[in-house]
């Protein structure tokens, strides 16, 4: 009798043939995934590519930017330096014409301390005007540091103190007037004073007080307020060897129109 003819699969034992069905498997996996990263590719790849050369490009901006804001950095602190040694020399036009491209340069911080500088120059040749103008674009950039900003107040009412109305001066400093600010020494002196005008002792007199028990004011103001609280009636003297001659007090009071 004849025999069925076997293939070599039918003396395959079970596991053999499992493990043949794992390789068809896998092989077809890998077909279908190369099939699908294929149309992925044709359908995708060349927006694949703009968005790396796109994110490439990006980040070779990003480097250029920042290795050019680090150059002009150096190049403003070297301006600055330069305006620095010609007002030490005393050589006010010159520190004027180094700070020229700084006070409109687009980097805030050096921008408002070379206006600061340009404006302290002008109040330093009696050209008041030219000083509270520059004092006043600082504080009205809302681009530079607050701490340029405060203090280019300070200078600017300084400076047009003896014009003002006693209540625009604490209108003006009101804000920094207040213990624990960091102008509260200087700021806090000449609302002080604006209330002596106004004839407001006990408010002039309480904020002497302040001024002479803060620890953050600087000590010649802090002794001029012991005095000054003084002659408004308060004991602020603690200890006596804090304490100076009144000789040099009616330099405080600005003079009135």
């Amino acid at each position: 009798m004849a025999l069925t003819p076997k293939s070599p699969a039918d003396d395959k034992k079970p596991a053999d043939k499992a493990d043949d069905n794992n390789v068809f498997m896998r092989e077809v996996d890998d077909a279908l995934r190369q099939d699908q990263l294929t149309t992925f590719f044709e359908r995708y790849g060349k927006i694949l590519i703009v968005v790396l050369v796109g994110g490439l490009l990006a980040f070779g901006g990003w480097i250029y930017y920042q290795h050019n804001q680090e150059t002009e950095a150096g190049l403003r602190g070297e301006e600055y330096i330069a305006a620095l040694d010609a007002v030490q020399a005393n050589n006010l036009d010159a520190a004027d014409k180094a700070l020229a491209p700084l006070a409109s340069t687009d980097q805030d911080g050096y921008r408002a301390a070379a206006q600061m500088m340009q404006a302290a120059i002008a109040l330093q040749k009696n050209d008041q005007k030219a000083a509270v103008a520059g004092f006043a674009k600082i504080v009205a950039d809302e681009n530079a540091p607050q701490p340029y900003r405060d203090l280019a107040l300070i200078r600017q009412t300084a400076a047009q103190y003896d014009e003002m109305k006693p209540q625009d001066v604490i209108t003006r400093l009101k804000p920094l007037a207040v213990p624990g600010n960091p102008w509260f020494g200087s700021a806090g002196e000449m609302v002080a004073v604006a209330h002596m005008r106004m004839n407001k002792p006990k408010l002039a007199g309480a904020l002497f007080l302040q001024l002479s028990e803060d620890e953050g004011v600087p000590e010649t103001i802090k002794s001029r307020a012991r005095q000054m609280a003084g002659i408004m009636g308060i004991d602020a003297v603690d200890d006596p060897s804090k304490a100076q001659g009144v000789a040099n007090l009616p330099n405080l009071v600005p003079s009135q129109n």
